[in-house]
């Protein structure tokens, strides 16, 4: 027996009942449903927090030129960068975000964290989290075992997937995740977290799936570090007990609301959005040649 993952009410009134933390829920949910070893599962947590450190230090370390040309090294440009906006923590903290998504949009290795167009929040948020609060690898990985809770939910009450529920879906349901982990890692309670949940639903809501020639570079990078950063103000408002008003639960029913409202083109097609505007369009042309040229010659 073990919690299936229907609703955060349900995750909450199951930890309650059971005395145990929201991450250990995840933990046994994998060990009965997915029949795996814990052993299995923190092993595999570790390698994945790893892969996600290695996409940050790449994407800020070696080059990042897509083969579209649209993403050319943004993440060292605003690492180094001279002026701050914010803080140094803040420009280090949407670098990573950028860095580690760059990675994907060149294809490197990351993690799908919940997809491979939202990789780059959740190695941006918890790497720069463990360093600023001096956090073990272990309470890093309870953390990413609370976001992994999050996103089951979110994928069954609503979606993850750009193509079904638009960007709202990936980017949104990625920077619910960093901040549950956020909240749940600085020692918040369970209301807390599912708080910082509905604040960053609330705020990611409606954000429609726009890539400019259907790949997942523009807007999908810089939406990277955006989600982030929307991840880490949920957090402090949640930490501070300023309530969502509405129910987590309710935001992600609204979330699976609008995604199913939403016309098709908004939703990965590349037909609306920023895809569709003039210069969208003349990049759309540009990669087709590109990829036309690259096909074999049959006629040697």
């Amino acid at each position: 027996m073990c919690y299936l993952f229907d609703d955060f009410k349900g995750w909450k009134a199951y930890c309650e009942e059971k005395e145990m933390e929201l991450f250990e829920a995840v933990v046994e949910y994998e060990v009965i449903q997915k029949e795996r070893t814990e052993e299995i599962i923190w092993n595999g947590l570790e390698t994945a927090y790893q892969v996600m450190k290695q996409a940050v230090k790449t994407g800020l370390t070696e080059e990042m030129i897509s083969r579209s040309g649209m993403i050319n090294d943004g993440a060292k440009k605003v690492y180094n960068h001279e002026q701050t906006v914010l803080s140094k923590e803040f420009q280090v903290l949407i670098s990573r975000a950028l860095a580690a998504k760059e990675v994907n949009s060149c294809m490197g290795r990351v993690v799908a964290a919940p997809t491979a167009g939202a990789s780059g929040i959740l190695p941006g948020v918890m790497v720069t989290l463990q360093e600023l609060h001096d956090l073990s690898d272990r309470k890093i990985m309870e953390g990413l075992l609370v976001g992994a809770g999050i996103a089951l939910i979110m994928e069954k009450r609503a979606s993850i997937a750009g193509a079904v529920g638009g960007c709202q879906a990936e980017t949104g349901s990625a920077a619910a995740m960093g901040a549950g982990a956020i909240v749940y890692c600085l020692g918040g309670n369970i209301n807390q977290v599912f708080n910082a949940v509905a604040i960053t639903v609330q705020c990611m809501l409606g954000l429609v799936c726009d890539p400019v020639a259907g790949l997942v570079e523009v807007p999908c990078v810089v939406r990277n570090a955006s989600a982030a950063a929307i991840a880490n103000s949920s957090a402090q408002i949640a930490l501070a007990d300023v309530s969502a008003v509405i129910p987590v639960d309710e935001c992600v029913e609204a979330m699976g609301e609008v995604g199913q409202s939403m016309e098709t083109r908004y939703k990965e097609t590349a037909m609306g959005g920023l895809a569709a505007t003039k210069t969208g369009q003349a990049i759309s042309k540009r990669v087709l040649i590109q990829d036309i040229e690259m096909l074999p010659d049959n006629d040697n």
